[in-house]
């Protein structure tokens, strides 16, 4: 990938889409992750206002530390970007309060989970509302349209994603070329949306590089047959998540009335 000419590209993208949009510029969710890290950069290059937010819902703290490290670092280097931190965690927990929670476990906190990133989205479109700005979308290529590993409406309801085209590998190259601080760059990936250090690896059970292969495999029109031990392995894996979540990486369906009906 030609790092230097495709961070400009986007840079250009981002800042032609806003000023076509008429806005000030773009608000971002800094999570202490690679993919806010380099999103909130990208925009911070364009010149235009940039509004960094934290939104800690019983945070873990490497998450929290790492997304402070990123925001100062950005302060310090860009003068158009400031921040502010909207602690979450008493909405959520007076939403608890609120919502039946009559279910097997592992279905609450999936679904309380997804909450978590919906009361994030509505605060990031808040403040884009208060200050004219668009919200800058945060996810890669594989998470968006291959295993859809995101919350619909959630992380997911964004005006704009700018990274959606790379792959998370070469999300990491320009996390390198626009110096995101290294405690993100070694950090392993989480969601950070059940309120620990679990990884995304933890939670989807293969890696990356290895979702980045089945991603291309799948292109090419493989099939789980075509593969053995782990590779088959990681293969189902991509091909389950890419099928439960076919929901979310298509058009909302809509039921079409006909002519003659009208």
């Amino acid at each position: 990938m030609q790092t230097e000419k495709v961070a400009q590209h986007i840079v250009n993208w981002l800042k032609d889409y806003a000023l076509n949009a008429k806005v000030n510029g773009f608000v971002v969710g800094v999570s202490g992750g690679i993919d806010s890290a380099v999103t909130s950069t990208l925009c911070a290059e364009t010149g235009l206002d940039v509004l960094c937010i934290e939104m800690p819902i019983h945070q873990a703290a490497s998450h929290v530390s790492r997304a402070h490290e990123h925001i100062e670092q950005l302060k310090k280097r860009y003068t158009n970007v400031r921040d502010t931190r909207t602690d979450l965690t008493p909405v959520f927990e007076e939403f608890k309060t609120e919502v039946s929670l009559d279910a097997d476990q592992a279905t609450v906190d999936m679904a309380l989970a997804n909450t978590r990133a919906r009361l994030r989205m509505a605060t990031l479109y808040y403040h884009a509302g208060l200050y004219k700005l668009l919200v800058a979308g945060t996810g890669n290529k594989v998470e968006d349209f291959g295993v859809g590993f995101y919350t619909k409406y959630g992380d997911g309801g964004v005006d704009l994603s700018p990274i959606a085209d790379l792959l998370k590998s070469e999300v990491y190259q320009l996390g390198t070329y626009l110096k995101v601080p290294e405690s993100i760059m070694k950090a392993a990936p989480s969601d950070g949306l059940f309120g620990d250090a679990r990884s995304d690896e933890d939670q989807i059970g293969a890696s990356y590089p290895e979702l980045e292969w089945a991603m291309q495999m799948q292109d090419e029109g493989k099939t789980e047959e075509d593969f053995t031990g782990r590779q088959k392995e990681a293969f189902k894996i991509y091909k389950q998540y890419n099928t439960a979540n076919k929901h979310k990486m298509v058009a909302i369906p809509i039921c079409t009335i006909p002519k003659d009906l009208k």
